[in-house]
């Protein structure tokens, strides 16, 4: 069994794009990162709070891209995100789609391929 999963997207969809995972996170280009904050134009990493201290602080740069939506990559497991987090991401007029990170790190290379504007919030591959 392989420690390493490629990934791929339609070569047209602009943005970056997480191109496989590895031991320390997620690649996206030559480089791989622990944790990872994602929107159509850029990305960096992302050094997340406690999973039930997530707040809109926490992601202030991803709402000031004004997205469709956050997908928010939970880790190794899928959880429920904070009910005050939830709920600040929505009086602020946002979705939250929450998915294990591996499953969103791929809807992120999908979504992004349909030209969708959408911001992504990666918490880190063995956070449970």
């Amino acid at each position: 069994m392989s420690d390493s999963i490629r990934i791929t997207r339609d070569p047209t969809a602009p943005g970056p794009i997480v191109r496989g995972f590895a031991a320390n996170g997620y690649r996206v280009g030559e480089i791989a990162y622990p944790a990872l904050l994602l929107s159509p134009d850029w990305h960096e990493p992302w050094s997340p709070p406690a999973f039930d201290a997530l707040d809109t602080a926490s992601v202030q740069a991803l709402i000031d891209e004004a997205p469709e939506f956050l997908l928010l990559g939970t880790g190794a497991e899928l959880r429920r995100p904070p009910a005050a987090f939830r709920a600040a991401m929505e009086a602020a007029g946002l979705g939250v789609e929450a998915m294990d990170s591996r499953a969103a790190a791929r809807a992120w290379g999908v979504l992004r391929s349909e030209g969708r504007k959408i911001v992504a919030a990666l918490y880190p591959l063995d956070a449970a």
